[in-house]
């Protein structure tokens, strides 16, 4: 009996391409945290196919990880991200079919979404089905901030902080300017999502490096939540000033949905932005008035007896709801599925407020207009 050679396996050259495309992004993520400066595009669109409809919309969202839906993986993301959860509660307002648009990268700081994203991707916001343009930015330039901040030893160089909130607030202010200047003239509202404190409870701790002043170690929670306050004022400010909205995440996911100090206001009403309020108002409102009543959003009370996890494992992204989609390394993904309910009662669907990305879509929502 002759021996069975087998014959050499030729791979057609897309696989071959994307094999070599893949080859040096694994190298990086497999560095650990020396890659937190590695970026990954994570671009979906997703059509909520409403039954009975012929009229077809868009709504375009740019931003990072958070936007992406991502969820630890490099081929996948969570389908119901925010943007396309805003586009279910679309769907329903309007009675028509919803395109939700995700130009993302996961990991990428705010100077990359403005100029990767938002300016090189315009096409996106510019098409005459667009009703919706939204964004998000700069969590990435805190965390790196605070990444570099937590490996400080010696005197405590606070300067990366600043750095973190000046770059964010010229990107924030630029993209606003830019949407406003080349989205589609017939686009009904513009909305910026800030950020959520992603590991408030863990920052809890001391710095390992001491205050010049003191020469003492300062509790690392103490300087990052003025930063990611500040950082949020401008975002809101900035909506005010140049005619978008904001979603305040920070107080979505951070407060709790009853009143837990006795102040009269729910907290999570209690923590907002309030439009045209000074920024050390904000900030002296949040950072010591409120302060008690700020919690890890890996425990978010929807009453006093009752709590959601809004943060998955890593301690940093919504939890979601509705399975993944491709998207990542081997580029994205278009697809379309029926809205997930039929009907909503007061504009919230039955798990509103259980998942970090239903919470955040449902803020985006609030400000959707009556008709296309």
């Amino acid at each position: 009996m002759e021996a069975c050679i087998p014959t050499q396996r030729r791979w057609p050259l897309r696989v071959l391409g994307a094999v070599r495309t893949l080859l040096p992004i694994l190298a990086l993520l497999a560095l650990g945290s020396e890659a937190t400066a590695s970026t990954l595009n994570q671009n979906v669109s997703w059509t909520i196919d409403r039954a009975g409809t012929t009229a077809k919309y868009r709504v375009v969202a740019y931003g990072d990880s958070i936007y992406a839906g991502y969820n630890g993986s490099t081929v996948n993301a969570a389908k119901y991200s925010a943007p396309t959860v805003d586009a279910e509660y679309l769907s329903a307002l309007w009675n028509a079919d919803i395109e939700s648009v995700r130009r993302t990268k996961s990991g990428a700081i705010a100077s990359d979404i403005y100029n990767n994203k938002i300016v090189a991707e315009r096409s996106f916001m510019q098409d005459s089905r667009t009703r919706v343009v939204t964004f998000e930015m700069c969590g990435n330039d805190g965390l790196q901030a605070r990444s570099t901040f937590k490996s400080q030893s010696g005197t405590c160089n606070y300067s990366v902080l600043t750095t973190a909130e000046n770059n964010c607030k010229t990107h924030v202010a630029a993209a606003m300017d830019y949407i406003n200047a080349n989205a589609y003239a017939g686009v009904k509202v513009k909305v910026i999502s800030n950020l959520h404190y992603a590991g408030y409870a863990a920052d809890n701790v001391q710095s390992s490096c001491k205050d010049a002043t003191t020469g003492a170690t300062v509790k690392m929670q103490d300087k990052f939540l003025p930063a990611i306050v500040r950082m949020n004022y401008w975002m809101c400010e900035y909506a005010r000033q140049k005619g978008f909205k904001c979603a305040d995440n920070f107080a979505q996911y951070m407060g709790a949905d009853y009143d837990s100090n006795g102040d009269g206001q729910i907290d999570s009403d209690a923590l907002r932005y309030v439009g045209g309020e000074s920024e050390s108002s904000y900030v002296t409102r949040l950072t010591s008035t409120l302060r008690s009543t700020i919690r890890d959003a890996n425990t978010h009370f929807v009453s006093s007896s009752s709590s959601y996890d809004y943060i998955q494992s890593d301690d940093t992204h919504p939890s979601y709801n509705g399975g993944t989609v491709s998207a990542g390394l081997f580029g994205g993904s278009t697809g379309s599925g029926a809205p997930r309910y039929t009907s909503l009662v007061s504009g919230k669907n039955p798990i509103w407020n259980q998942y970090g990305h239903e919470r955040m879509g449902w803020a985006v929502s609030t400000f959707n207009p009556v008709a296309p």
